[in-house]
């Protein structure tokens, strides 16, 4: 698919949520080109991983196997730790957040307010604490 058009990625999102339909909300998500094959013992997990590779090769569908991880208990999913406990913070994106400057002008905070609000799910009474930097922008 050409890059720049401006319905793209929702183009996208359709084809390969329409590709693996029967498959998601069972074992499966998708996000853009990003999938997740899961389930509860080793045998289930890796008869849906043939399941979803079968899948993309009747589609034609082409895999970067650098970037594949196969049967991880552990691992970064859309930016967040993803384990058998849960969802947590990955700790490099706080280590980088609290590495920065402090925000010199209107397009910084922004920036920072987006890169904070990403993990607003772990920080109780998040718009609370950002407000008074909110209503620097205004």
């Amino acid at each position: 698919m050409p890059f720049g058009l401006c319905n793209a990625p929702a183009t996208f999102q359709s084809c390969m949520m329409s590709i693996f339909t029967d498959m998601i909300e069972d074992f499966m998500e998708v996000f853009m080109d990003d999938f997740s094959v899961y389930r509860s013992s080793f045998k289930d997990c890796l008869d849906n991983l043939c399941r979803v590779l079968t899948r993309c090769e009747e589609k034609h569908l082409v895999l970067n196997w650098e970037k594949c991880h196969f049967m991880v208990r552990d691992d970064i999913v859309l930016g967040h730790r993803i384990s058998e406990a849960g969802i947590k913070v990955d700790k490099a994106k706080i280590e980088v957040m609290t590495s920065l400057l402090p925000p010199s002008n209107v397009k910084a905070l922004r920036s920072f307010l987006g890169q904070a609000g990403f993990y607003r799910r772990f920080i109780k009474d998040f718009s609370k604490k950002a407000r008074p930097l909110t209503a620097l922008l205004y």
